[in-house]
């Protein structure tokens, strides 16, 4: 059974910093591509980084520059590194993971508070 388990969520001030942890199990998180969301109240989800298993990187342009996506094999987790964070990075982030022409599965969500 597959479990993606997010943590390192919290708040933040302004210009602070957090890392996002997205540990799996019942799978072998380096054939899949990870994704974080952020989700919002009242607006869509979007993507704001992916890893693929051969290591590329993609980032939202509201996270270029800011975030850095990263995976420990050896660890099964793939984390999302946040730094001089803004009130609008603010929601709940969720991994996504995609297994290639496979299932796909979602974590339980951390959450972010940026304010002061």
């Amino acid at each position: 059974q597959v479990r993606l388990v997010e943590s390192g969520g919290g708040l933040v001030q302004p210009g602070g910093s957090l890392r996002l942890s997205c540990a799996a199990s019942g799978m072998i998180i380096s054939t899949a591509t990870t994704n974080w969301y952020r989700q919002v109240p009242g607006k869509q989800r979007e993507s704001v980084a992916s890893i693929t298993p051969d290591g590329n990187r993609n980032y939202a342009s509201s996270a270029k520059g800011r975030f850095t996506i990263s995976r420990d094999n050896a660890k099964n987790t793939v984390y999302l590194q946040m730094i001089e964070l803004k009130p609008e990075d603010a929601g709940v982030y969720s991994c996504y993971v995609v297994i290639p022409f496979g299932p796909s599965y979602w974590g339980q969500g951390t959450q972010v508070t940026v304010s002061s």
